[in-house]
């Protein structure tokens, strides 16, 4: 089946949120050198010299590889360490999504809504996934999920929208979109939604 990328915006908004969840934990603990602190004007003593990045460091395929599946364990042990934290299992599996292990994904994802069945972020997450990956019955069951647990979410109502457009179901995407704008028209999701049906 051929997609058409005009009706990913939500679920694009997805991805994006999940990205910048995976960043921010990654460099949770670094942070922008400060002026005063840099490789060029750090003190050369013993202290100091720890710090100091030899060229060696400089980011090459194998190392930035090393640090990915380092960091990949650590993700791991803190679930294995913790398998009930949902935090923790979340940020495992969105690690996964992003670098397109999406089967071990899922199956964290999943992890976490049997904990938490409610949970409309997990199941957006799985949505993004099942869309890219051509299933769309998949993705419209997480949407019609999300909707069991909060009747009023316009970003499901949009997904599914997006879903039956794709399917080339014109009229029930006008439906699913009108609804949205009908209740509430100048919500980010609203707005959207008046976009996509012009390109309908």
């Amino acid at each position: 089946m051929k997609f058409k990328p005009v009706y990913l915006y939500g679920l694009v908004f997805i991805a994006l949120a999940v990205f910048l969840v995976i960043m921010s934990e990654m460099n949770g603990n670094t942070s922008e050198p400060n002026s005063e602190l840099t490789q060029e004007n750090m003190p050369k003593d013993d202290i100091h010299s720890q710090f100091q990045n030899p060229a060696s460091t400089e980011p090459n395929k194998e190392n930035v590889n090393a640090d990915f599946h380092q960091h990949l364990e650590t993700l791991k042990k803190a679930v294995k360490d913790n398998p009930n934290d949902t935090t923790k299992i979340r940020v495992l599996a969105d690690f996964l999504s992003a670098a397109h292990k999406s089967d071990e994904a899922i199956g964290y994802y999943n992890q976490i809504l049997k904990i938490d069945p409610a949970r409309k972020d997990i199941r957006f997450s799985l949505s993004f996934i099942y869309y890219t990956r051509g299933d769309l019955t998949a993705c419209e069951e997480q949407n019609n999920k999300v909707l069991e647990f909060h009747p009023d979410d316009e970003m499901a109502l949009y997904n599914l929208g997006a879903i039956a457009a794709t399917k080339g179901n014109k009229v029930k995407a006008k439906e699913l979109w009108e609804k949205i704008i009908s209740k509430n028209p100048h919500s980010e999701t609203g707005k959207l939604a008046s976009e996509s049906l012009l390109k309908l």
